[in-house]
């Protein structure tokens, strides 16, 4: 088992999972997720070489935990991963792997901070540039003002989303994490109007596929129980916010050494359908991309569903740098 260190990241205290000596590779994880999710790459990681650590984003986990939806913006996401970064290797440029929410955290923290960041890997969710308008923009035209559903919209709302996971943890962690895992059939995330609740129509699993055990979901049910879900889901509450902060960064890059991972399942990978090649989507806004991969038949749960194939191609990526 790793060793959790509490860091003072600056504005917040961050909970870091950490094993291994040599250069830090910082770990930074999604929704609903935590340290826990990159379990399978901490040890190979720090077998390697390196000093691994996987962090608890603000509002989660054994992180402080703020209660403004402002304190979520990828502003102060991103000066916490540099203020951890700095705790643990003072001075030094850092390797930061990102999945998920976790991805854009490292992407924009890359691009922000090009001096601390020595090379980016995201998992999941590709980097398509500093955005021309907000997502909230996006969605609202591509899904609302059609009468449908689309999550992001949904947690727009602060109180009925944190209360509709809430009410039932252990079964909202499973259905959410099914409906977009490899193993989902065709259907398992419905369209539905847009005044839907998010559980509506998602599947309960039975069994739920082995890549996540019950013990596994224990310690999931367990970090949420006492976390609750307003600072995870606050983080998608800042779309506007998050576009008017990287509007001064618009002309830049992302110049280090960059990978990609993601899945043919994950509908992240492919920006929700809007990109048919995630990998030469990216190769403009990050030319430095080393290598790219889509694991064929993987969902949205990169290092959780194939553990094995992305440490493998982490290792691979970190050695060559």
């Amino acid at each position: 088992m790793p060793e959790f260190r509490m860091v003072d990241a600056g504005a917040v205290r961050i909970r870091c999972a950490v094993e291994g000596e040599g250069p830090l590779v910082l770990m930074v994880h999604g929704f609903p997720e935590s340290w826990f999710s990159w379990r399978h790459q901490i040890g190979p990681i720090a077998e390697a070489g390196f000093t691994a650590a996987a962090i608890d984003v603000r509002g989660y986990g054994g992180s402080d935990k703020p209660q403004s939806v402002e304190a979520y913006a990828m502003q102060h996401l991103t000066a916490d991963v540099a203020g951890v970064a700095e705790a643990l290797a003072p001075g030094q440029p850092v390797v930061l792997i990102g999945h998920d929410w976790g991805a854009p955290i490292v992407w924009n923290t890359a691009l922000t901070r090009p001096g601390q960041v020595r090379a980016v890997a995201g998992l999941s969710v590709p980097y398509l540039g500093v955005p021309s308008r907000p997502f909230t923009e996006v969605f609202d035209t591509l899904f609302t003002r059609r009468g449908r559903f689309f999550y992001q919209a949904w947690f727009q709302n602060v109180g009925p989303p944190e209360a509709e996971a809430e009410r039932d943890v252990r079964g909202f962690l499973r259905k959410f994490y099914y409906a977009i895992s490899g193993d989902a059939p065709p259907g398992a995330w419905p369209m539905k109007p847009a005044g839907a609740t998010l559980l509506e129509g998602l599947i309960d699993p039975d069994p739920f596929p082995s890549w996540l055990t019950e013990n596994e979901l224990d310690y999931y049910e367990a970090e949420f129980r006492e976390s609750g879900f307003f600072g995870p889901i606050s983080r998608y509450r800042n779309h506007e916010r998050d576009f008017e902060w990287l509007q001064g960064f618009k002309d830049r890059v992302i110049e280090q050494p960059a990978l990609f991972i993601g899945g043919t399942k994950d509908p992240a990978s492919t920006a929700f359908g809007g990109v048919s090649d995630p990998v030469a989507a990216m190769r403009p806004h990050a030319p430095n991309l080393t290598a790219g991969h889509m694991l064929e038949g993987c969902g949205h749960w990169t290092q959780q569903e194939r553990p094995d194939a992305v440490t493998d191609i982490l290792v691979d990526w970190l050695k060559r740098l």
